[in-house]
């Protein structure tokens, strides 16, 4: 059983910046992506950005372009999310996502196999 652990999230002022890890628990497992999605209150998951775990080939929303940045570490079996310029709308919890396979639609939760538990980020205006 995979088990994905995030960690970095919390309360920051507008403008400011947070890092978000996921760390796997089990190595190796076969994975095509990984990805950070977020759901606010009252509203759906929504993608935020994701890395082919291999090529290390990224795709953002729209909404985060220019501010946020995924990476990942293949030794340390570790994905990032870098936030700068965070908003007051950018509040949400924030998920960390795995999918075995490729697909063309990276931007669905359906295509995810394992998810983390989820971490707050709340930017304060």
């Amino acid at each position: 059983q995979v088990q994905l652990v995030e960690s970095g999230g919390g309360l920051v002022q507008e403008g400011g910046s947070l890092r978000l890890s996921c760390a796997a628990s089990r190595r190796p497992f076969n994975r095509y992506a990984m990805a950070w999605f977020r759901q606010a209150p009252g509203k759906e998951r929504e993608f935020v950005a994701a890395i082919r775990w291999t090529s290390g080939i990224t795709d953002d929303a729209e909404s985060v372009k220019g501010r946020f940045t995924i990476s990942r570490d293949i030794a340390k079996n570790t994905v990032y999310l870098q936030m700068n310029s965070l908003k007051p709308e950018d509040t949400a919890v924030y998920y960390c996502a795995a999918a075995s396979f490729g697909s063309s639609v990276i931007v669905s939760p359906a295509v995810y196999d394992y998810w983390g538990q989820g971490t707050q980020v709340t930017v304060s205006s």
